[in-house]
């Protein structure tokens, strides 16, 4: 696929995620997808493999937040297989403070897959409000 057709998947996939709908985004990840969360703080680690990311990342995120999660794009630029995000979240913590981070996710695709991701994102918030990540919740 080219740069602007990877671009314009992703487009597709984030008009869903920022309202909710995540169900386009998990059809499209690669089972032998691998996420990067970066940073140097305990949700800092690599994912592998689609039921990874969905069950050892996003099911910590869903059990330490309450009612819709929502990712909302504000910028795409594609070159060649990857496209970078800058994105906002829209969630809140079971405690009921907001968790509205602030990322650059960085995607790399293969015939229509995501394969890569690399989230950067304010690590500070998210060990504030979401607490220490640990892979068993």
């Amino acid at each position: 696929m080219s740069a602007a057709e990877n671009k314009r998947l992703l487009q597709q996939i984030f008009e869903r995620v920022a309202a909710g709908d995540g169900a386009l985004f998990v059809e499209h990840l690669a089972d032998d997808v691998v996420m990067r969360v970066s940073g140097q703080n305990s949700w800092s680690r690599t994912f592998t493999g689609k039921q990874s990311v969905l069950r050892d990342l996003f099911g910590v995120v869903r059990e330490r937040t309450t009612g819709t999660r929502k990712t909302i794009p504000l910028r795409f630029i594609a070159d060649g297989d990857v496209v970078v995000i800058e994105a906002r979240g829209e969630m809140t913590a079971k405690t009921g403070v907001p968790y509205n981070n602030e990322y650059c996710l960085i995607y790399r695709l293969r015939d229509g897959k995501i394969v890569e991701i690399t989230e950067y994102n304010d690590s500070a918030l998210c060990e504030r409000v979401l607490g220490t990540f640990t892979a068993s919740e």
